[in-house]
């Protein structure tokens, strides 16, 4: 059997996805219409992708929703006194400072949840209710399908929340069904232009010396995602900013060896995310943009598709994750070989 890799992942996001959205139970939960004040636990890749659909799941479900790193949080955080819900995020389900967090709120009142792609993986046995991601196992560590699975799954069950506190009637559900059907099917043409773009950018990614990505509302999961991805796979310094904290300081280190990647939707934050491109673009090597709108400038990516802004992380994160991909490639990383092999076991970071 072939060894799979981090492209081939992304390939199956599409089919993958339909698969969630085809299979999932909608039907209400008296458990989940409880649910108003939430505390999430999560790192890396997942953290992201919680960042990712935290503004979504809060204006369907209704729900205010806190973030944590789980191992700040075991050892200084503070639970939120009126919090009713903990939902633990790990992919992997092997994420020891999740699992520990989790334990430490086992006997509580507080109802748990926990999102994985193994059922029978370690934090599967400390929460009370365990959503199986549906993507299966991802072998790959620079996970990519997974991300967008656990994206998609967080929105799925907000949209549950919705229907168990009778927020959401069968009209709306329909809605909300049918935009998400039509966002997925876009996945492969997004794939497609993302290919085209980095042939273009192809010199410019290879050589870079530091990049930067800048996205607003619920796009700030993706910058914080690109962050994740080019660490991992390019393995040059990389960062993910909100748009407004990047104004706050982080400008003043920019310079000729810096790519900016400007992540955009239509939204009031638009012209201000626009601003900041135009006036960077005189003190940064290349400003490039990340647009679900239709463009024909050359280092402007156009997904040109329609898609509410609380949804288009689903989208607008898989160009990152080719691009991260393809440049790594072209630089002559080899990301089928190990590095820090030792790490996790001395580390202890997962189990």
């Amino acid at each position: 059997m072939a060894t799979m890799t981090m492209l081939d992942y992304i390939n199956q996001e599409q089919e993958a996805l339909t698969k969630i959205l085809n299979d999932y139970d909608f039907s209400s939960d008296f458990k989940l219409a409880k649910m108003h004040t939430v505390t999430i636990l999560a790192t890396g890749s997942s953290y992201n992708a919680c960042l990712s659909a935290k503004i979504a799941f809060e204006e369907i479900a209704d729900v205010s929703i806190t973030i944590e790193e789980p191992y700040n949080f075991n050892h200084y955080g503070r639970l939120i006194k009126s919090t009713d819900t903990i939902i633990g995020v790990s992919q992997s389900g092997k994420s020891a400072s999740t699992i520990d967090a989790m334990k430490k709120l086992a006997n509580s009142e507080i109802q748990q949840i926990v999102l994985t792609s193994d059922e029978k993986s370690p934090i599967a046995q400390v929460a009370d209710q365990v959503i199986d991601l549906n993507m299966g196992i991802e072998t790959v560590g620079f996970v990519t399908k997974g991300f967008s699975a656990t994206v998609l799954q967080l929105i799925l069950l907000a949209i549950k929340v919705g229907v168990s506190k009778a927020q959401i009637d069968e009209g709306r559900l329909k809605e909300l069904k049918q935009e998400l059907h039509e966002i997925i099917s876009n996945i492969q043409s997004v794939i497609d232009k993302s290919n085209a773009f980095f042939e273009n950018h192809e010199q410019l990614l290879k050589l870079g010396g530091r990049f930067v990505a800048l996205g607003y509302g619920p796009n700030w999961g993706t910058a914080k995602e690109f962050e994740t991805k080019f660490t991992e796979t390019v393995r040059r310094p990389s960062q993910g900013f909100e748009l407004e904290a990047y104004m706050h300081g982080p400008y003043l280190e920019a310079d000729w060896e810096h790519t900016l990647f400007f992540i955009e939707t239509p939204s009031s934050n638009q012209a201000r995310s626009q601003a900041l491109a135009d006036y960077m673009n005189e003190y940064v090597g290349t400003v490039l943009k990340v647009t679900t709108e239709k463009s024909s400038d050359q280092n402007v990516l156009g997904l040109d598709v329609s898609v509410s802004e609380i949804f288009s992380p689903l989208l607008l994160i898989i160009p990152f994750q080719l691009l991260a991909y393809r440049t790594a490639t072209a630089k002559g990383i080899d990301l089928s070989k190990r590095i820090f092999d030792d790490f996790d076991s001395v580390l202890k970071s997962k189990i």
